[in-house]
């Protein structure tokens, strides 16, 4: 019974520590290398007939070339909205629409642009490993509980602990892992 517990505790943190990873990635996907992603768009918010909307929903995109993204509205009334979307956005692209799709030329990175990236990868990537020790905290609690109301020895909850301690170890160790491969892909001329 106690190490079903147990189990359960550490499957759930697993769980948690990967959602951190996935949304880690996410966000490093979404920091512009100078080369055409969808997912610095995908997300964006278009006003599509009153509703705020993911743009995914409502077009599709293709890279037909490195810096070119195309995006291609299923429904054609809506490119207005997307095109409007784009520009309110941050990503600093100027759509440019021929009545049936969207191009989105990316320009290439200055210098000092991919240094104030690389500053911006690094605090998506501090941000993931707080997410990741946060885990561990409410692993930690949820560990405490169950020796209170289980009555779990200390020597379970310690070989927990260094358990949970290296899981997390290794999952920092795995963002750290992914902001060198960012940090290079973005200082890459």
């Amino acid at each position: 019974m106690e190490q079903e517990l147990i189990e359960l505790v550490l499957e759930e943190t697993r769980e948690k520590f990967q959602k951190a990873l996935d949304h880690v990635r996410s966000e490093f996907g979404s920091v512009r290398t100078g080369r055409a992603s969808s997912a610095l768009v995908e997300g964006l918010a278009v006003d599509y007939y009153g509703t705020m909307v993911p743009l995914k929903q409502i077009a599709g995109f293709s890279v037909p070339e490195p810096r070119m993204l195309v995006i291609s509205p299923f429904d054609k009334s809506s490119m207005g909205a997307i095109e409007k979307a784009i520009q309110n956005s941050d990503l600093g692209l100027n759509p440019s629409n021929d009545g049936i799709i969207i191009r989105l030329a990316f320009p290439a990175l200055t210098e000092d642009r991919r240094k104030s990236l690389v500053k911006i990868v690094r605090g998506k990537a501090e941000e993931g490993k707080v997410a990741l020790r946060g885990v561990r905290r409410s692993a930690r609690q949820d560990l405490e509980s169950l020796e209170k109301e289980h009555g779990l020895s200390k020597d379970d909850i310690e070989r927990v602990e260094k358990t949970l301690d290296k899981l997390t170890q290794d999952e920092v160790a795995l963002v750290d892992t992914l902001l060198q491969q960012k940090e290079r892909e973005l200082l890459e001329v």
